[in-house]
């Protein structure tokens, strides 16, 4: 009788392969795992002080096309040689895309980009794109969407963010209290930082949930907590949130809360309206700040890529611009090494006095 009662919207269950099988198919090398874990020590060392340098989440707004996200990968793997002394970088490898009603959901649910929804073969390509990326020596960071997601590419990743539409999200959060990564909460889509603040307290305790284990089964996943969770400032609510009072509003809230100010700046989204070219002028002015003598911004947020702007997806996808996002608009590749390099310049003397603040 059962069947008359349940499952009464759903078309279908396809086959999707165990964290396990995925796993065999495209496995971790060791050169990989060593990216993956310096990125990971750099980055917690970063917040814990240790390493005066900034850390700079940069890459496409999503990844659509592995060929040219591989190529900008290797790009920035030659940047981040150059700028080490200053800048901790690691690329933006965004495989899933919230969507506020509907939209292309991002190369793992939809790879093909045609409404097929191959998530066995995006969840594969997906694994591999990061495997190359961290085998030049970089390391990625991504935001957690499906919270089945991590258990297929987790040990890829350095750095996660938990999105402004999920931050309140207990299912996220609980997610974020056993990743393996340090987590950045952001503010809502409204410019408050209550959810995101709750989030990082949460996720630094112990939880207990449903999920799946490596072979694919339901299992009890038990947490120990994240002690690296942290602020992302994203602006919303129709305003910025980079400027001096509301970051100053902003450690305010963290001290009350008695976590560590650490906070992470995303130069993009409502802090630049969606307009990249605006992009650099946030990063200038939190450069700024940290040359006037903050010392809570640990981290910046770049969208770009190759060409400027973005795209909408075509029917004939040969026509598609290489290198140019399909999401929200990018600054291009002349104007990353730009902004990365005037940061650079502008902090190298400065941040080692930040090594014990």
């Amino acid at each position: 009788m059962t069947s008359r009662t349940e499952n009464l919207n759903v078309l279908g269950f396809d086959h999707m392969p165990s964290p396990a099988e995925i796993k065999a198919r495209v496995p971790l090398t060791g050169q990989a795992a060593e990216a993956v874990l310096s990125g990971r020590r750099a980055l917690m060392d970063i917040l814990d002080r240790k390493d005066p340098r900034l850390f700079v989440v940069i890459g496409p707004c999503s990844i659509h096309d592995p060929v040219a996200g591989l190529d900008y990968a290797r790009r920035l793997r030659r940047l981040a040689d150059e700028l080490r002394e200053t800048i901790h970088v690691v690329m933006r490898v965004y495989f899933e895309k919230p969507r506020t009603s509907t939209g292309w959901k991002g190369f793992i649910n939809d790879p093909r980009m045609d409404d097929s929804f191959h998530i066995e073969e995006g969840m594969e390509r997906g694994r591999r794109f990061l495997l190359e990326v961290a085998e030049l020596g970089l390391p990625a960071a991504t935001e957690a969407l499906d919270p089945i997601a991590p258990q297929y590419y987790g040990d890829l990743i350095s750095w996660t963010a938990i999105g402004a539409r999920t931050a309140e999200s207990q299912t996220h959060r609980e997610m974020a209290s056993g990743l393996s990564t340090p987590v950045g909460f952001k503010n809502g889509t409204d410019g408050s930082i209550e959810a995101a603040i709750n989030g990082i307290l949460s996720a630094s305790r112990p939880h207990s949930f449903l999920g799946l284990n490596d072979d694919g089964e339901s299992a009890i996943i038990r947490t120990r907590g994240n002690a690296y969770g942290h602020l992302v400032l994203r602006g919303g609510g129709g305003r910025p949130n980079y400027d001096t009072v509301s970051i100053s509003l902003a450690e305010q809230a963290l001290t009350k809360a008695k976590l560590r100010t650490s906070i992470v700046v995303d130069c993009s989204h409502s802090n630049s309206w969606k307009k990249p070219e605006l992009q650099p002028l946030v990063m200038r002015d939190v450069v700024h700040q940290i040359r006037e003598g903050n010392r809570s911004v640990v981290g910046l947020m770049v969208e770009s890529f190759i060409e400027a702007g973005s795209q909408p997806i075509p029917a004939d996808l040969s026509t598609l611009r290489y290198g140019c996002s399909v999401t929200d608009p990018c600054v291009d590749w002349a104007t990353t090494e730009e902004m990365l390099r005037s940061t650079h310049a502008a902090l190298r003397d400065l941040l080692p006095a930040r090594r014990t603040a």
